[in-house]
């Protein structure tokens, strides 16, 4: 059985902008972003990308064309070949009559309630029906594929399926926690051989999403909403948790069961107005960066206390030992790391396609059929994208050839003359194998560096990635050195930079570098199994340096997709300050004219 999952919508940018002011700083307030396309044959995902590495436009939402052809092109098939196509959202009659009512239900004039049907409609029919969706696909792929062939799969559920299946598990309490699904922002349950049973009380409706409301504070702080939360997290890391937090006594209440209520206006005025309120804030003082930290401590400490919350409950209602975590709100690693160690359960996963990209994967594994009885079966690997060979990179070099020099490393030696480089103050492209899948960059497209060097962070970050100053930069390290470096608690593992952990005492000043400002780091483990050609560079790291781990970032630049071809390497390498630019067995650099 072929199954080919995808998420995003043609028109969903422009519906949202008309409908709903989707431009400027609210752009990704959509349905429909991180459009990706995944392919499961026979029951494995042997082929995933996301439609931004090969659009380069960041975080699209536009219908994935250019990542289903891919996949398409990976499994040598043709649609002809797809058995089904899974779309990871639901919009059943059931569904939009609760939207219907939710808007009759709002204390608002009839006038507004009247244009809120009317947009609605607008968007139902002409992007979230099963009508719609059809005469989408059909327009942009050009093959007239059979409606029954189109299956919806709701998109908590396609959140729950990438987890259980990239964990390996068998058994597991799952928290998928987002900014929105069809009519809901948080569900809660438990995964038996791939069969879901979902709690009626962890459900938690869209009003009181908690991922939205993170990113209300984003927008007000200055920030995009759905694209920056992680920048608030940073911030929060130069304060702490505030002694009385205002948010939670204001604005939050807690229910039995794991389920909450959070009382925010939805309109940016008005809840800037609010916060404003709350902290003594002006216009003026969001742009004061000790302001900033203020407010981004109480609504970090808000989220690991609501989530803290679900997960108590949780644990009580299962009684098992393992929680997956799923969704928007699974990217914030301070509060994944609390949220497991406070709580009973003795291992928590969250997989590299934890937003929006996982929904592709897991409306296609959703279909193809859930494992069922049997040992666990190995993790998925995250290295699903286009890969690209010698000669690729050597059309891509010469192209460029007034621009840069290269040579070849013979004899697999690459990993030793990177590491030299490395052993300085260089930053270094570091180009591997296939496409990693999800936000995170886990070694095949990633900017490396020496963090024995206490300022080159702020080199990256000024001269490379032209971001700001307080943002971290993350560690990789060899799997079976991790514990001796970092206070890992329960986990003995890291693979997907998906957790946040203390940097023991005696290597905060051995790798000042990779440490936050509160001595923590999101760290990525690595092994050989994983990714071979990373864990052979760390292992000749570390015998040059007695230091067992580098700093990882993503290779791009602020505000573009991570690369995916030799092409975009070259063009980002050629941009930036990066010293050296390693493609595969190729190390480039930048000649005098350039």
């Amino acid at each position: 059985m072929i199954v080919l999952g995808y998420n995003g919508f043609t028109r969903a940018a422009g519906l949202f902008r008309r409908h709903y002011g989707a431009t400027g700083v609210d752009r990704h307030l959509l349905i429909g972003h991180d459009a990706a396309a995944a392919l499961v044959v026979d029951g494995e995902l042997v082929a995933a990308v996301e439609e931004e590495r090969l659009s380069r436009t960041k975080k699209t939402a536009d219908f994935p064309a250019r990542a289903i052809a891919w996949c398409l092109r990976k499994a040598g098939i043709s649609l002809e070949h797809v058995d089904v196509f899974a779309f990871p959202w639901s919009f059943t009659r059931p569904v939009v009559a609760g939207m219907i009512e939710e808007v009759l239900a709002a204390r608002m004039p009839l006038s507004g309630t009247f244009d809120h049907l009317h947009r609605l409609g607008e968007l139902y029919t002409g992007m979230l029906s099963t009508e719609a969706i059809h005469a989408d696909f059909v327009a942009r792929t050009g093959y007239d594929v059979d409606p029954n062939k189109l299956v919806p799969v709701s998109h908590h559920l396609a959140h729950a399926m990438c987890g259980y299946h990239v964990s390996g598990v068998r058994h597991a309490a799952f928290l998928v926690s987002d900014g929105r699904a069809e009519h809901a922002s948080a569900i809660t349950g438990e995964i038996h051989d791939g069969v879901i049973r979902q709690r009626d009380r962890g459900t938690v409706a869209m009003r009181d999403s908690l991922a939205l409301f993170y990113g209300k504070v984003t927008r007000y702080l200055g920030f995009v909403p759905n694209c920056d939360e992680y920048k608030v997290m940073g911030l929060a890391g130069y304060g702490r948790p505030p002694a009385r937090n205002v948010l939670l006594d204001r604005l939050v209440e807690l229910h039995e069961g794991g389920g909450y209520s959070i009382s925010a206006p939805a309109d940016s005025q008005a809840y800037g107005a609010l916060f404003d309120m709350l902290f003594d804030g002006s216009p003026h003082t969001r742009e004061d960066f000790d302001y900033r930290v203020k407010v981004a401590s109480a609504v970090q400490h808000l989220v690991e206390a609501v989530t803290a919350h679900q997960v108590r409950a949780l644990a009580a209602a299962t009684g098992l030992d393992t929680l997956i975590v799923e969704g928007g709100l699974a990217l914030n690693c301070v509060a994944n790391t609390k949220m497991l160690n406070q709580s009973p359960f003795r291992d928590m996963h969250v997989s590299f396609g934890a937003s929006d990209p996982g929904v592709a994967i897991g409306a296609a594994l959703c279909v193809a059929g859930g494992r069922r009885g049997g040992d666990a079966v190995a993790e998925h690997s995250p290295y699903l994208g286009p890969s690209y060979d010698e000669d690729d990179v050597l059309a891509a070099l010469s192209a460029r050839r007034d621009e840069v020099s290269w040579r070849v490393v013979p004899g697999g030696a690459v990993a030793d003359e990177a590491a030299k480089l490395l052993v300085e103050k260089n930053v270094v492209g570091w180009f591997q194998g296939p496409v990693e899948y999800g936000p995170r960059a886990l070694g095949n497209r990633s900017i490396l560096a020496n963090p024995q060097h206490a300022d080159i962070k702020d080199i990256i970050n000024l001269r490379v990635k032209r971001r700001e100053p307080f943002r971290p930069f993350a560690p990789v390290v060899l799997e079976e050195n991790a514990p001796s470096v970092f206070e890992m608690g329960k986990k003995n593992r890291s693979p997907y930079m998906t957790f946040v952990f203390p940097v023991r005492e005696e290597w905060r000043e051995r790798i000042p570098g990779a440490c936050h400002v509160d001595g923590t780091a999101r760290i990525q483990t690595v092994s050989t199994r994983q990714n071979a050609a990373l864990a052979g560079l760390l292992r000749s790291f570390t015998a040059l340096t007695g230091v067992p781990c580098l700093l990882n970032t993503s290779f791009n630049v602020a505000g573009e997709p991570i690369v995916a071809s030799p092409e975009d390497a070259l063009s980002c390498f050629l941009r930036t300050e990066i010293d050296y630019l390693v493609l595969g067995d190729v190390i480039v650099e930048k000649t005098g004219g350039s």
